[in-house]
């Protein structure tokens, strides 16, 4: 993708990021969303087919940075973010979260928390699954695979909502060691 699509991509995404902010997503419209942009109708269309696809898209770039670190072998990556860490998985994701990189937080917590929660968990679930061997000490021998990964999901996803609903005042450091020290 080129500077000018990228740039583009960008002002759709940011006009969609506010548009969720202040409704619902089945209430948002391509014209608004355009709009918010200033691009033509035509020029959205070439980057998203519909404004289900361009959520598909805003939150695969949104999440994709944010859980995809491990896979990039510089540990840099671009989407529609820009880092470099070296930091453990967790702790970075954690740390992106405070950072509030892209309104994140607005989205996890506004109205339309359930599309994005359930993007996240699915991305989370990948990035779970990829490093169960950081988990293994504290299985039982006794639980299925299926259930202790839902278990450590869930797990992440409450220690999420309890960090966000509290202000976020602990460190992304020591929620990090909480969130192991529960499971």
């Amino acid at each position: 993708m080129d500077r000018r699509q990228r740039k583009t991509r960008e002002a759709i995404f940011n006009s969609f990021t506010n548009l969720l902010s202040k409704k619902e997503f089945n209430q948002i419209t391509v014209g608004e969303i355009i709009e918010g942009a200033d691009i033509g109708r035509a020029t959205f269309y070439s980057h998203f087919e519909t404004k289900d696809f361009l959520l598909k898209e805003f939150c695969e770039e949104l999440f994709c940075h944010i859980f995809d670190t491990e896979k990039n072998s510089q540990n840099e990556h671009r989407h529609i973010f820009e880092c470099n860490s070296s930091e453990p998985i967790f702790l970075h994701l954690f740390k992106h979260l405070q950072q509030n990189d892209n309104n994140i937080l607005a989205l996890l917590s506004s109205q339309n928390n359930e599309l994005f929660l359930r993007y996240f968990r699915i991305n989370l679930e990948t990035l779970i699954e990829s490093h169960l061997s950081l988990f293994e000490s504290k299985k039982s021998d006794n639980l299925p695979d299926l259930f202790w990964k839902n278990h450590i999901i869930s797990t992440f996803m409450g220690t999420l909502k309890w960090w966000i609903d509290n202000k976020m005042k602990e460190s992304p450091e020591v929620i990090t060691e909480y969130f192991f020290e529960v499971l």
